[in-house]
């Protein structure tokens, strides 16, 4: 975890308040974490880490050897799609 001393003018100052109130959070520390959880993918991929990596790999190994390449229809698409 980084510390740091900001400066941050009244407008930013009411948007971390709106946010820290919106998602009861505790302090703006919070809420900065939280706006740069919401917004910041748009302009910077989150990294992903190896335990992830590894469950998705599982998965698909199971997926496969479970199903194969098995193709479907259009048809079974529609029917498991239906609710």
């Amino acid at each position: 975890m980084v510390f740091a001393r900001l400066s941050l003018n009244d407008y930013t100052k009411k948007v971390l308040n709106v946010i820290k109130a919106k998602f009861d959070l505790n302090d703006k520390s919070e809420a900065l974490n939280k706006f740069a959880e919401m917004y910041g993918e748009d302009l910077v991929e989150k990294q992903s880490n190896d335990q992830y990596i590894k469950k998705i790999l599982e998965i698909d190994q199971r997926h496969m050897k479970k199903y194969g390449h098995k193709k479907m229809s259009l048809k079974e698409l529609d029917r498991l799609c239906e609710v």
